[in-house]
C-alpha cells in the first residue's frame, strides 16, 4: 500500500509539475520578476534623478541664503552708518543750540547790565539835578535866577542856531 500511495503522489507530482509547465508558469513567474526589477531600476533610477535635483537645490538656496545673509549684514552696516551720522550731526546741532542759546544769554544779561547802569545814571542825574535845584534855590535870589534862566535860554538858542 505504502508502494502504491507512493505512486500514485508520484503521478500527481509529475502532472502537477506538467501542468505548471504547460501554463508556462515558469515564464510568468520569470516575466513578472524581470518586470519587477524593471521598475525597481527605473524606480532608482528617478531616485537618484531627484536627488541629485534635491542637490542641487539645497546648494542653490544655501547660495541665495548666504547672499541674503551678506545683504543683511550690509543693510546693519548702512544702517549703523547711518545712526552714527544721525547722532553726529544731532551733536553738533545740540552743540550749535546751546552756542546760540548762550550767546544769546549773555547778550539779554549785557542789555540787562546796559539798561540798569542807564537807570541808575539816569537816577543819578535825576537826584543830581534835584539837588542842584534845591541848593540854587535855597542860596540864590530872584536875581540871581532871573539871570541863570536868561543864559540857560541863551545858550539854546546858540545851540539851535
Amino acid at each position: 500500500m505504502t508502494s502504491l500511495a507512493t505512486f500514485w503522489a508520484f503521478v500527481g507530482l509529475v502532472l502537477f509539475l506538467a501542468l505548471v509547465v504547460y501554463l508556462k508558469v515558469p515564464g510568468m513567474m520569470a516575466k513578472s520578476l524581470d518586470d519587477r526589477a524593471a521598475r525597481i531600476t527605473n524606480e532608482l533610477a528617478e531616485a537618484k534623478r531627484l536627488r541629485a535635483e534635491a542637490q542641487s537645490l539645497l546648494a542653490e538656496y544655501q547660495s541665495k541664503r548666504k547672499d541674503a545673509e551678506a545683504e543683511a549684514a550690509n543693510i546693519v552696516a548702512a544702517a549703523e552708518r547711518e545712526a552714527e551720522m544721525l547722532t553726529a550731526e544731532a551733536k553738533q546741532k545740540t552743540e550749535e543750540f546751546v552756542a546760540r542759546r548762550t550767546a544769546l544769554s549773555e547778550q539779554k544779561i549785557k542789555q540787562a547790565e546796559t539798561d540798569a547802569i542807564n537807570s541808575v545814571r539816569a537816577t543819578a542825574v535825576d537826584i543830581a539835578i534835584a539837588a542842584a535845584e534845591s541848593v540854587i534855590t535855597a542860596k540864590s535870589d530872584a536875581a540871581t535866577q532871573a539871570a541863570l534862566f536868561a543864559k540857560a535860554v541863551g545858550d539854546v538858542k546858540t545851540r539851535l542856531n
